[in-house]
């Protein structure tokens, strides 16, 4: 899959490649493939005929049905993929969903994404850091930089107008009863963080803070009163069906899935090692019933959560607190966020997830895995331990970080005593040829008097 996505591209007409219309195209020009071809095309209109209904079983018992999902299988239509923020995004989900709901129960805790894979990383985003004026607020310790994240918004025209937008539109009083219109904040914030860059909106949700007020800032970005708070918490399960009920909200939700699962057969728990890719699904959630925000202004540890709780969830309150705890206790989210807080990222990954690596001879005194992520000292130790595996396994081709000095602590205090052994097995085998060296000379000089 990877593969054809990389070579993705205009696909070439039907008549000249035979295999060039299942390269994977957006899912607007892959319904016009099909609609070039009458066999695409008249399977296309039943199968939407068949899904009229919303009853998937009945559907599957129609033998015509079936036939039309077996043809739409080999068609364009079943590789098609969106891109976020493409000039007929909801026509392209539409069609994307209309495919694949056949497809599918429909009610799959996990659903794949719509759009196409994130291949850009977090470092793309620190190297456009020269745009913003002042000094780098990583190397003060003491800024708020979330404060430096608004003032270098408003010394951009497009994300000055668009924050100044939302802000008007979430705070304006609609009546007593009614402080403020949810529906227009919610489109206000989408057009925000669709259309200013990820370098701006990322640091106004994602700055690193080390006191309350700064952490209240960030908080209080989204204007939580109106977007994020309402006056009773829904049940999980019920925002989440009722999110799929909207083809964009519904690709939204599968996009985070996909992105910020947390995977713990990679370095940083997130698929790929792409942090970019978990932030960009976070934020593409910002402006629906599903909005995620920080719970509180903790400086200590990182809370994310939809506003819902598993309360009411009767026989399905194990899999309502499995989708509450992908975002409340979600490791590659966490990460994600952190790396970002502290310009930090993965700049090299394993190309297949590795087994974990045994640490000889002192595994037994290293910090294991969490059973509970959410101790942050814990969280800091099992970093160590990752970021170490990997400078083991690749070298020292990591950025330099905290992390990444601890890893040298241990093989330096060998170096630095004995600079010529790196072990202390070296340390025998070397003392063996130097004894070596100097036995060898006499044996000549014994048998030249033995001769004699």
């Amino acid at each position: 899959d990877e593969i054809l996505r990389s070579l993705a591209g205009p696909p070439s007409p039907p008549g000249q490649d035979p295999h060039g219309w299942r390269v994977p195209v957006d899912c607007v020009r892959a319904n016009e493939l099909c609609a070039a071809e009458p066999s695409c095309s008249s399977r296309y209109r039943t199968l939407r005929q068949c899904l009229a209904g919303r009853d998937r079983n009945t559907m599957l018992a129609n033998k015509e049905c079936q036939a039309a999902l077996e043809v739409l299988q080999e068609s364009p239509l079943y590789d098609c993929r969106c891109k976020r923020g493409m000039k007929k995004e909801l026509q392209c989900l539409q069609i994307y969903w209309s495919i694949h709901l056949g497809l599918t129960e429909g009610e799959e805790f996990y659903e794949a994404s719509p759009y196409e894979p994130v291949t850009s990383r977090l470092s793309d985003i620190f190297r456009l850091a020269s745009i913003f004026s002042g000094m780098d607020p990583a190397t003060n310790s003491k800024s708020n930089h979330c404060l430096d994240a608004a003032k270098a918004c408003n010394l951009n025209d497009n994300c000055k107008r668009l924050r100044s937008g939302y802000i008007s539109t979430c705070s304006k009083e609609i009546s007593a009863t009614e402080h403020c219109s949810r529906r227009k904040c919610h489109k206000a914030l989408r057009q925000f963080f669709d259309r200013v860059p990820s370098e701006y909106t990322y640091r106004l949700l994602f700055c690193s803070c080390k006191d309350q007020a700064c952490a209240e800032r960030r908080r209080q970005t989204i204007v939580p009163s109106c977007s994020y708070e309402d006056k009773e918490k829904p049940n999980c399960l019920d925002l989440r069906n009722m999110c799929r009920t909207d083809h964009l909200c519904r690709s939204r939700l599968a996009d985070f899935h996909t992105n910020c699962q947390a995977s713990f057969q990679s370095l940083t728990s997130c698929p790929g090692d792409n942090y970019q890719a978990c932030l960009g699904s976070y934020a593409g959630l910002i402006g629906f019933d599903m909005t995620p925000n920080y719970v509180d202004a903790s400086t200590t540890s990182i809370t994310i959560s939809p506003w819902c709780s598993c309360k009411g969830s009767g026989n399905m309150e194990e899999e309502c607190e499995k989708f509450l705890r992908d975002f409340t206790e979600n490791p590659c989210l966490r990460n994600a966020i952190q790396a970002f807080g502290n310009g930090t990222d993965v700049n090299l990954s394993p190309k297949n997830p590795s087994p974990p690596v045994t640490l000889p001879p002192k595994t037994e005194k290293s910090p294991a895995l969490p059973d509970d992520i959410n101790d942050s000292n814990t969280m800091y130790d099992t970093s160590v331990i990752t970021t170490c595996t990997s400078v083991q396994e690749h070298g020292p081709k990591l950025n330099k970080s905290k992390e990444q000095s601890l890893c040298y602590s241990e093989t330096q205090l060998t170096t630095d005593i004995m600079p010529d052994q790196k072990t202390f097995v070296d340390q025998k085998a070397g003392g063996s040829r130097h004894w070596a060296g100097r036995i060898l000379p006499i044996v000549p000089i014994l048998l030249l008097k033995l001769a004699l």
